[in-house]
């Protein structure tokens, strides 16, 4: 017979690995790339020295002569405060009681939401690795009833929740809070949500839609890191320009010696070596056809997570739906690390258990947990390729 405590341990030991494997690697091609680590985190805080420049303790000199002054490594200290990223599955009482006397009908639901949770984490990290750490998913072009025009549909899911926030301050709407999609219009960009009619002027245009209660609250992604003014980690862009990322703008066609030429930029200017390639899925056609014209050959790679890449030479480019259209990044992925304060854990309650009834309902969750953040140690190492014509 199955119970509430069998249910408990199968989440601890059965499911707890599977699916901190499963969102690490399987979730996104960018995410496999990138090193976890728990070093450098104080507390609450990733505090990381960053190296930059050379050492300056070198020079030539007479055979008789003085030897170079010394002048060590350049540090600067790089901080951050960690995320919390959580993950929510939710069993209703009727639905345990339902399969309590069959045991292959319990692992059944088990199954089920722990794909659901799978799926939803693949959604959301992936959109957050590209992400600003804002949570701003897209902005409102206009609204009636409840469906809403957006600008932007990439980065929306039937079933996501969002919150509708001043365009201006960031400051949650009143009465416009935790609002579910119901449907997502691809084609006219528009979503539908849950709950009342959405008054167009309580949600003017240009309001901001972000996940419930994330506004702010996200890791430090690409859309973070790849800006050229402003702080980022804690220090100035102005006053420490290795902080700021190679980005080319308004490229149009996208060619090999377009690649090429921020390739070898970055090898030059910041001796960083390019090994991960990254661009909205337009991009990657217009690059295959750019292949097909010139009758280059198309070579194909085998990633980690079980993931497919054509090649550049011996460089993968892979397509995510989260990159920003017309855009190419070009990464060494050996200066990113998702500092964390430990890996995917269940929250447990004081009785050490996982599954918590929910106050005032008949269904019991569980919620997985990780505080984590991600840190670029050599933002000037990593370009980025805009305006590109997508076929």
């Amino acid at each position: 017979m199955v119970t509430m405590t069998s249910a408990d341990n199968a989440l601890k030991t059965l499911y707890l690995g599977v699916v901190t494997e499963q969102i690490n690697t399987n979730a996104n091609p960018l995410l496999a790339k990138i090193k976890q680590s728990t070093e450098d985190v104080w507390g609450k805080e990733i505090k990381r020295l960053a190296q930059y420049g050379v050492n300056g303790g070198i020079g030539a000199g007479t055979e008789t002569g003085a030897l170079p002054s010394p002048a060590g490594n350049n540090y600067e200290q790089f901080t951050l405060t960690l995320k919390n990223l959580y993950g929510t599955i939710e069993l209703s009482d009727k639905a345990i009681r339902a399969s309590e006397n069959q045991s292959g009908a319990f692992v059944n639901l088990l199954n089920a939401e722990m794909e659901g949770l799978l799926k939803a984490s693949a959604f959301n990290f992936g959109r957050m690795l590209y992400g600003d750490g804002s949570g701003v998913l897209c902005k409102v072009s206009s609204v009636s009833g409840n469906v809403v025009t957006v600008n932007n549909i990439k980065n929306v899911i039937e079933g996501l929740v969002v919150d509708f926030r001043d365009k201006t301050t960031g400051a949650l709407i009143s009465g416009y809070g935790a609002r579910r999609i119901t449907a997502v219009d691809r084609a006219n960009k528009t979503i539908t949500v849950s709950g009342t009619a959405i008054s167009s002027t309580d949600v003017p245009a240009n309001s901001l839609v972000t996940v419930q209660g994330s506004y702010n609250q996200e890791i430090t992604g690409l859309g973070a890191i790849f800006k050229t003014s402003g702080d980022i980690y804690g220090l100035s862009r102005t006053t420490h320009k290795w902080l700021v990322p190679y980005i080319k703008n308004n490229v149009g066609d996208i060619t090999e010696s377009v690649i090429q030429q921020a390739i070898d930029t970055l090898e030059e200017d910041a001796g960083s070596n390019v090994n991960f390639i990254v661009c909205s899925a337009g991009v990657k056609r217009a690059f295959m056809n750019h292949l097909a014209t010139y009758k280059r050959n198309t070579d194909y790679m085998d990633l980690k997570g079980g993931y497919k890449a054509i090649s550049y030479n011996g460089i993968p480019v892979i397509s995510d739906r989260f990159c920003p259209e017309g855009t190419m990044y070009l990464l060494n992925t050996d200066n990113f690390t998702l500092h964390q304060l430990c890996d995917w854990q269940w929250l447990e309650g004081e009785d050490g258990k996982v599954l918590k009834q929910i106050a005032g309902t008949p269904t019991y969750s569980a919620t997985l947990v990780k505080y984590a953040d991600l840190i670029c140690d050599k933002p000037c190492g990593q370009g980025m390729l805009t305006g590109i014509t997508e076929a």
